[in-house]
């Protein structure tokens, strides 16, 4: 391959959430019915070619696991289930990105089958989580300006459950 499509292609609605280590996007190759494996393949070497060493699916399926297994992305799946199982997930979520982040070489893509509020939310959870920011109202406004997009009460739910149920970094 040569030229542009040697590069890949940038996931779909991907934005970094901290420069250059933490990233959300829609899952790669697209959602649903729209979801494409050539898609997929243009959008993990993009990946691959810009230094992504994990991939976080959030996804209550197992989609897209092994193409990154075939693509060399380390990957972890943690679905983030139902309402009533936030608190425990949550906490699972927010330490796996912490760790890897704790590496200064890591790049991490998070997704979920579209840049939804769910995404968005944990996006802002982990910001509380990790102590960046402070409050959960900041937190809320920051991913809104970062995403573009307003945090709808999917999403404000898991800021409330990271706040509510104290899930914080230890130390």
């Amino acid at each position: 391959m040569k030229g542009r499509w040697a590069q890949g292609l940038q996931p779909r609605l991907f934005c970094w959430v901290i420069t250059d280590r933490l990233a959300v996007s829609e899952r790669p190759g697209g959602f649903a019915r729209s979801h494409r494996k050539v898609r997929r393949q243009e959008e993990l070497l993009w990946l691959s070619g810009r230094g992504f060493t994990h991939v976080l699916s959030l996804l209550d399926s197992p989609h897209n696991l092994r193409a990154y297994e075939e693509a060399g992305l380390a990957y972890e799946h943690q679905p983030l289930g139902r309402a009533d199982e936030l608190a425990e997930r949550l906490d699972a979520v927010y330490s796996t990105i912490a760790a890897w982040l704790a590496d200064p070489a890591e790049r991490v893509l998070v997704h979920h089958e579209e840049l939804s509020d769910r995404l968005i939310g944990v996006m802002a959870g982990y910001l509380l989580y990790s102590g960046l920011i402070d409050a959960g109202t900041h937190a809320v406004v920051i991913v809104e300006r970062i995403t573009g997009r307003q945090l709808g009460a999917s999403g404000r739910e898991i800021v409330a459950v990271t706040l509510d149920e104290g899930i914080r970094r230890a130390g």
